[in-house]
């Protein structure tokens, strides 16, 4: 599944929307309530989940993860990696009955994607991070990342990995370049693009192309995006909302021109090099999955450290040069660079991975939906994407 899986139904996703914007009294945590004992110093180890495929592995023993170990030798920290988390909604009901009944989770840091960090954020289910035990978050941290609307100075999370959320198309197949959002409704295109099928993966990038600013776009805003995208499908220009499964689409030549995600395109290019990804003269979404500590965990300090180790240069540069998302770490350009390895220097002048500085000046960070809106705005665009 994606790591920046789609709200699948209104039912669920409109009911957990509800539940976060704290109508349910029980489900808001206050700040003193958060904390437990810490046991980092007598316990050295913490309990990690994350997504799978996102966490280099060595070639030769896959369940061998070596940025991993390198961080549990210097420490002597034991890490108990679990790879359980396939889908946002998904992981949030496996964990909220113990966190809104103010009990343990089982796990001392997660990954899950930032609109939903915003949530966990509201309910008030995670932690703040303690920055003067974490230098190379503080130092290191790419300055766009850094205050998202839902967590200001980003006291609550920290960017595991990030990625764009653009276009990408077949320059061949299609015969021409696509520049702008609008480029998609071109009549060569009818019937050969399509759209990711989650809110809130897809609507900012379309909101970018009416113009819009997406850090502080309307609800007016979003309607007006809808009644285009509504015609669009009516006249079967979109040939149909995906989830990942728009790379076999592209790859088949189902399609010309789909949205995307960057780090995804990264793969489809090692195959076809005709495939190109564009962050739209308009701007496209830069998005992030992030760290979160949640409530009462008991290894705070340990999960802080670790999350310090992955903001060392060196490591982000190994991290990177096997997920192939955007980078956290602008740093860690230069590490990659400087490497012996041809294909692994080369990774330093890819801007998926690096954005350079023009299109860094491109991309933004969304506001994210509030519970307010969710309902009202899922169950319009579940209707158009046929969820």
């Amino acid at each position: 599944m994606s790591r920046r899986s789609l709200l699948r139904a209104l039912g669920g996703g409109a009911a957990l929307g509800t539940l976060a914007g704290c109508g349910v009294p029980a489900a808001y945590i206050a700040p003193e309530e958060r904390s437990a004992r810490d046991r980092s110093a007598e316990d050295r180890r913490l309990a990690f989940a994350n997504w799978p495929l996102y966490i280099d592995t060595d070639d030769e023993d896959t369940t061998r993860r070596p940025s991993l170990a390198a961080f549990e030798r210097r420490t002597g920290i034991d890490v108990r990696y679990t790879e359980e988390i396939n889908d946002n909604d998904e992981f949030f009901g496996k964990i909220s009955p113990s966190l809104m009944n103010h009990q343990e989770t089982g796990r001392d840091l997660i990954v899950i994607s930032d609109w939903m960090c915003a949530r966990f954020v509201r309910l008030g289910w995670v932690q703040e991070m303690d920055r003067s035990r974490q230098p190379n978050v503080t130092k290191y941290l790419d300055p766009l990342l850094r205050s998202p609307h839902f967590d200001p100075g980003r006291r609550s999370t920290v960017p595991w990995q990030s990625g764009i959320t653009g276009i990408a198309y077949n320059k061949r197949k299609l015969g021409r370049e696509v520049k702008h959002v609008s480029d998609l409704w071109a009549d060569d295109l009818k019937g050969r693009v399509t759209l990711l099928s989650g809110l809130d993966e897809a609507f900012a990038l379309l909101l970018q192309g009416d113009g819009v600013d997406v850090t502080r776009w309307t609800a007016d805003d979003f309607h007006r995006m809808c009644d285009k995208v509504e015609k669009l499908v009516r006249s079967h220009h979109i040939r149909r909302f995906t989830g990942n499964d728009y790379i076999k689409d592209l790859s088949s030549g189902d399609v010309f021109a789909c949205q995307a995600y960057s780090g995804d395109v990264i793969q489809l290019q090692a195959d076809d090099p005709d495939i190109e990804f564009v962050v739209p003269e308009e701007g496209a979404e830069l998005w992030a999955e992030s760290l979160m500590i949640p409530n009462l965990a008991r290894h705070k300090r340990n999960a802080e450290r670790l999350i310090d180790h992955y903001y060392d240069p060196e490591v982000a540069a190994d991290l990177a040069a096997w997920v192939n998302y955007v980078c956290p770490v602008p740093a860690a350009r230069d590490v990659l660079a400087s490497a012996k390895d041809k294909e692994r220097a080369a990774l330093a002048e890819d801007p998926l991975i690096f954005p350079d500085d023009a299109m860094r000046a491109r991309l933004a960070i969304a506001r994210d939906i509030t519970p307010q809106e969710r309902t009202e705005f899922a169950k319009r665009w579940n209707a158009l994407a046929g969820l």
